[in-house]
């Protein structure tokens, strides 16, 4: 028995008690446990490292440590921890994202070392429903998109990604990776779109997935349809598909300066429970 706290990769014979955790919080963890369930520990198969951070012996918390560092489930104790082991790895990730308070603990302590960052987006509302909304309708011409439709909304999906995060997914290795996860959420049946004479007008997709809750991201309306109502009756009608299809909550994060957003996922039934935090690299 370890006598005192120590932080480590874990090693695949750990999913268990590391699904423990993940699962204990199952909206804010559901991007990092959708991708444990589906690949395990492995870090090949995950596309990153999971670090533990254990106290006599016990696993208490865990940092996801790929294209985004993820504090999860953290004590301020571990996530000293975890700044530790980041700092002398150096920096890999293109983000660092998790619950705010704990992020911007991270944060704090990386920012001499991995700063300056190229964005900090420190407020950003973390919202939930398990219900349809009785004021707006569902767009009865959002659907699924098709795997021969990729061409159709990859163009959507860069424009929402460049307007977004900053930067274009196409930069680096050409897009590949990012058309890679595009087709991925395609095929699984989670990307949405409405679709006019071949070009998408509103689209959205449920990202991160398990049964006990999931997310949406990615809503986008292209800038000519924007002001029409569309991203409300969109997204009513992705979540109608979602609360049917896929998970019991729905979840999502917003930028807190993104007032017409916020206030359209109100009026969709989103409700805000608490924060997460962005640093873009």
């Amino acid at each position: 028995m370890l006598t005192q706290t120590t932080t480590r990769v874990l090693d695949p014979g750990e999913l268990g008690a590391a699904l423990a955790i993940l699962e204990s919080e199952p909206v804010a963890n559901a991007f990092v446990t959708s991708r444990v369930q589906a690949a395990g520990l492995d870090p090949w198969r995950l596309g990153g490292e999971m670090w533990g951070w254990y106290a006599e012996g016990r696993l208490r918390s865990l940092c996801y440590s790929g294209a985004n560092l993820v504090p999860i489930c953290a004590t301020p104790e571990a996530v000293r921890a975890f700044a530790d082991r980041a700092r002398r790895a150096g920096r890999r990730c293109s983000s660092i994202v998790g619950p705010a308070r704990t992020t911007a603990q991270l944060w704090r302590l990386l920012e001499p070392s991995w700063g300056p960052a190229r964005d900090v987006r420190s407020h950003q509302p973390l919202m939930v429903t398990e219900e349809l909304s009785r004021l707006v309708e569902p767009d009865p011409l959002v659907r699924r998109i098709d795997k021969a439709e990729i061409d159709v909304i990859m163009p959507a999906c860069v424009a929402m990604f460049t307007e977004e995060v900053g930067v274009s997914p196409l930069a680096g290795d050409g897009g590949l990776l990012y058309q890679a996860r595009v087709a991925e959420l395609v095929a699984a049946g989670r990307s949405f779109a409405r679709i006019e004479d071949g070009k998408v007008v509103f689209k959205a997709e449920i990202g991160a997935a398990t049964s006990r809750a999931c997310q949406i991201q990615g809503v986008w309306v292209a800038p000519e349809y924007r002001g029409r109502g569309l991203s409300e009756t969109g997204m009513a009608a992705v979540l109608r598909y979602a609360l049917a299809d896929v998970a019991p909550v729905v979840s999502l994060y917003v930028n807190d300066f993104n007032t017409a957003a916020r206030a359209a996922y109100r009026r969709v039934g989103f409700r805000e429970v608490g924060a997460f935090m962005s640093v873009l690299f």
